[in-house]
């Protein structure tokens, strides 16, 4: 029997139109929200990453978001493209990942995510702070310690991969021991990237152990679930307690693609492949809903959350392992 072929890659493609689609209000499925409210969203990009080899667009900034090239043309229009999405989705707050874009000023890339979510209204913006590899000069560090003492961010994000440098790398220990000193998680990209210029080798999970070992004071967040390298990462998760999981960007598309998907079976076999490292941690209250928006509409994406849980775990998922994790 012929199958229709999938592609990740080609999702991103697609992606615009269901962001359009959904800012339009013309989604053709409607999607029954979870019984708990206040959805906490712990991975979207409400400005562009400008990360090296990530692809750009010259076309709508509301529609590819951070893949545009300049997605503060319309800051006015991609608030409400924002807005709209956490509506759908009954998402009232969202860590927001930053730019990898530094200064004197902006020591940790969060000056654009602040000025956008000054134009939100109903949702709570948290930024991320950027642990760059290349900055741990004490001066750099000063100026990152002064945004941590003023509580302005919620954690730092390192983008392995995309950055070639290994997450043990000596550039990245000062923002791990900062991290602890505050309280602050790390969140890790792990596993596949969107840039052909990343080097993969760099965001595979099985690192991330070391991390912990070496740093039991600090608490780390598995990006992606190190997808592919599922569990790997469910081992990583199982066996340290410092170690906790972003279920964010397994698949990805607008909603049309997720229906494609549907028909196909790759949703069905993606859940059983989830669910099996899910399983393995033995630990459903490590796991955090995260969309990564705009890779999917957040509503598409929640539903396809849902069901990789258990009803009973849904609460922990979408909102409480979120709360006592990041102090919301």
């Amino acid at each position: 029997m012929n199958q229709v072929s999938i592609s990740r890659r080609d999702a991103l493609r697609t992606t615009a139109g269901g962001i359009l689609t959904a800012t339009l209000g013309q989604h053709a499925v409607a999607h029954q929200p979870p019984k708990n409210s206040g959805l906490i969203d712990v991975h979207m990009h409400i400005v562009g990453s400008r990360l090296p080899g990530v692809p750009v667009a010259d076309n709508d900034p509301v529609r590819l978001g951070p893949f545009a090239k300049d997605d503060l043309q319309g800051p006015q229009r991609l608030a409400q493209a924002i807005q709209d999405q956490a509506k759908r989705a009954n998402v009232e707050q969202a860590l927001c990942m930053p730019r990898m874009e530094i200064s004197d000023q902006d020591p940790l890339g969060i000056s654009e995510t602040l000025k956008q979510a000054k134009l939100l209204t109903g949702i709570k913006i948290h930024p991320i702070g950027l642990a760059h590899p290349e900055r741990f000069d004490r001066d750099h560090l000063a100026r990152v310690e002064e945004i941590l003492k003023q509580g302005q961010v919620k954690g730092f994000k390192a983008y392995l991969g995309y950055l070639h440098y290994d997450a043990t790398h000596l550039g990245y220990r000062a923002y791990y021991k900062l991290a602890a000193k505050y309280n602050l998680p790390v969140i890790l990209h792990t596993g596949d990237t969107y840039s052909k210029t990343a080097k993969v080798k760099h965001a595979h999970p099985l690192q991330m152990d070391e991390l912990a070992v070496d740093f039991p004071d600090t608490k780390f967040v598995l990006a992606h679930f190190g997808n592919p390298w599922v569990l790997d990462a469910a081992e990583v998760a199982y066996k340290n307690k410092n170690v906790w999981v972003d279920i964010s960007a397994i698949l990805i598309g607008d909603q049309a693609y997720f229906e494609k998907m549907e028909q196909t079976g790759v949703v069905e076999r993606t859940i059983k492949r989830i669910r099996e490292g899910i399983e393995f941690t033995e630990a459903p209250e490590k796991f955090l809903f995260g969309s990564d928006w705009p890779l999917a509409p957040v509503d598409v994406y929640r539903d396809f959350v849902r069901r990789l849980f258990p009803e009973e775990q849904h609460a922990g998922v979408f909102s409480a392992n979120a709360k006592g994790l990041f102090g919301l």
